[in-house]
């Protein structure tokens, strides 16, 4: 089904409306304070944006998760030992909406991500455009796009787990609620577990209101103990959901094969 057979409010979501410009979403990212942002991850390893997304464009996202044809693949969780619930990964091309976001969150990320890499002497280092860490990306047989939308209903969970798909790995990923805490579902809280060396495990619970994302480590988290840098490792889980369906959308930088 073509682009311009899409109804109505999903047509929003996918940039044609020239209603919502571009522009928009990302004077919303570059007006966020990164440098607390930064701060937070740093202390730790997660960290909350404002609200981002309007609610017209989080139920257009949610009018889009029925449109087979916009996603390569669907997982139902119980078959893989995930938890229980179904997400589906985006094909390319991505919704307009959701490559502005991965664009714009990138830009922001990159040299946050580099300055993680050199304090925890990790030699790699990601360019300041997505476009060119997705040319890496594909140049080593990652060419499958990883956004993705989540959909769980009454009593669905998912389990820890970390988004690995290939030899290069972006270390932040970013969690949007599209739905509405209290009134499309209850429960179903953000739970990010991390262990280390130096800290047992412990899985704080993170509040989102709808079109409000929270930005984590995707694989290595950085603790600063008496001013050195040490590595932990970050899971992100969603606990059980109450009622009704709740919605997410994953926005995750690198590429799989």
């Amino acid at each position: 089904m073509s682009a311009d057979l899409f109804p109505s409010p999903a047509a929003e979501f996918i940039g044609e409306r020239p209603s919502v410009p571009g522009d928009v979403l990302k004077d919303r990212i570059d007006a966020i304070d990164w440098r607390t942002m930064e701060q937070t991850l740093s202390a730790d390893g997660h960290a909350a944006t404002p609200v981002l997304l309007t609610a017209a464009q989080c139920l257009a996202a949610v009018d889009l998760y029925t449109h087979e044809e916009r996603f390569r693949s669907r997982i139902v969780m119980q078959y893989s030992a995930f938890g229980r619930a179904e997400y589906q990964y985006f094909r390319y091309p991505l919704p307009t909406m959701v490559s502005q976001l991965r664009d714009s969150l990138y830009s922001h990320l990159a040299p946050i991500a580099n300055r993680w890499h050199a304090a925890m002497c990790i030699c790699e280092r990601f360019p300041a455009h997505l476009r060119e860490f997705t040319e890496l990306c594909h140049s080593a047989g990652q060419h499958r796009p990883t956004p993705l939308m989540l959909k769980y209903g009454p009593q669905d969970y998912c389990r820890l787990h970390q988004n690995l798909h290939g030899e290069h790995v972006f270390p932040f990923q970013a969690i949007f609620l599209l739905s509405t805490t209290g009134m499309n579902f209850s429960g179903g809280e953000l739970l990010l577990t991390e262990r280390d060396r130096k800290r047992a495990c412990s899985s704080p619970i993170l509040p989102l209101v709808q079109g409000q994302a929270v930005v984590f480590s995707t694989k290595n988290q950085t603790l600063k103990y008496a001013g050195s840098a040490d590595r932990t490792n970050a899971h992100p889980d969603v606990s059980r959901l109450l009622t009704r369906h709740g919605y997410t959308m994953g926005i995750i930088f690198h590429d799989t094969r």
